[in-house]
């Protein structure tokens, strides 16, 4: 690559961006990174992008280059190696259109080891004795120039990925967990990240499922009209209007703009504008709405295992975790058991390696054909149920 940008510049020309992507459109690996803002927009503000390989580490500024070129690299077929790659992830798919065709997550991955949702920082200095520096969490990304401690921050945050990937894919192999690894990463690749639906915007509210009547259809629209400005005007939602304003408006529907003022969360602040009548507007929608346009959240299940069974699993699945010393949030969460309960089971432990794991002994728990006992060494047991009942 002809550019001199590196760890300690940024690389800001569309040209050596570009010789940058062809570079590593022939490489098999590599590792990236973002720093990015979302606190004040509705959409993340990508910043930086950091990215090494074999032969060398670069950080992108994207206030100057269009990064959608990366989807040139990501469609190569090589492996992308992140570290809680969620919100990158994110980031990447609205920036560039496109996502990596297979990931590596350093930290989801060291799960599968033992490790419980661990820092860069932490992994990093556990697994190869590297303390990466310090930054302020704090930073304004969007600024220019960025200091030298920023860049050498977020140089670090790239700069051992690869190397953590192949001790971890290492001890992943020797404990025959790499295919269990690789479908979880390629499950978080395949995560919807597709923009909310405005008409389903209210179930995110607290206690949505607790509205009733016209007060769902009023909160729906209201919702979903707070969900578009949002959009339209790249604001956090809490910006437009708060939950509170939306499930008090929703329970008592104001008719004016005094009504509105009276409303317990709705600030006047927030009302300049159009906004007063355009949120009076999607109260009269609401109030309107037909049944048939109603959008219901999918019902809880309707059959709540009772609650020694969950516990008891709960118990087992930690007792397991601890002895394939893995992740008990990757192995299976409450939500998990609760699915998996059903006459009909679903969810994560209803099939692939969580099923052949754990599936079938804890349906032999539920059904009273085993029991989780003490083994007298400070661990649990799953046993076959004897039906020998002690008596006092």
């Amino acid at each position: 690559m002809s550019s001199t940008a590196g760890p300690n510049t940024l690389l800001d020309s569309p040209r050596a961006f570009d010789e940058l992507v062809e570079e590593l459109s022939l490489v098999e690996e590599y590792a990236i990174d973002t720093e990015f803002h979302r606190e004040r927009t509705y959409y993340p503000h990508l910043a930086l992008v950091q990215i090494a390989w074999r032969d060398g580490l670069v950080l992108v500024d994207p206030l100057a280059v269009d990064v959608s070129g990366l989807a040139k690299v990501f469609s190569s077929g090589a492996l992308a190696v992140l570290h809680a790659a969620d919100q990158d992830l994110e980031v990447l798919e609205r920036a560039c259109g496109a996502l990596p065709a297979e990931i590596f997550d350093t930290q989801l991955c060291a799960g599968f080891l033992g490790y419980s949702s661990p820092s860069l920082l932490s992994l990093t200095e556990d697994l190869l004795q590297v303390r990466l520096q310090k930054g302020d969490q704090l930073t304004d990304w969007m600024r220019r120039p960025l200091s030298a401690d920023q860049m050498a921050y977020a140089a670090g945050d790239v700069s051992s990925l690869l190397e953590l990937r192949r001790l971890i894919g290492e001890r992943l192999e020797a404990v025959g967990r790499s295919e269990w690894a690789k479908e979880e990463c390629a499950v978080l690749l395949g995560k919807d990240r597709s923009d909310t639906v405005p008409e389903e915007a209210w179930w995110r509210l607290p206690h949505s499922r607790q509205l009733r009547g016209a007060a769902r259809a009023v909160a729906q629209e209201v919702a979903a009209w707070r969900e578009r400005r949002a959009r339209r005007l790249d604001l956090p939602v809490r910006f437009v209007i708060s939950d509170l304003a939306v499930l008090s408006v929703a329970q008592r529907p104001p008719s004016s703009r005094e009504d509105l003022l009276r409303t317990r969360g709705v600030d006047s602040r927030h009302l300049g504008g159009s906004s007063a009548d355009e949120l009076l507007e999607a109260v009269r929608r609401g109030r309107s709405l037909s049944r048939s346009e109603l959008r219901l959240p999918a019902p809880l299940p309707l059959e709540r295992p009772n609650r020694p069974v969950i516990s008891l699993a709960s118990a087992y699945v930690g007792q397991r975790a601890a002895e394939l010393s893995i992740d008990p949030a990757i192995l299976a969460t409450r939500a998990d058991l609760v699915a998996f309960f059903q006459s009909t089971p679903s969810g994560r432990l209803a099939s692939g390696w969580r099923h052949g794991l754990l599936g079938t002994m804890l349906s032999r728990l539920a059904d009273g054909k085993a029991a989780l006992a003490f083994d007298g060494a400070g661990g649990l047991v799953l046993e076959e149920r004897s039906g020998r009942p002690l008596t006092p």
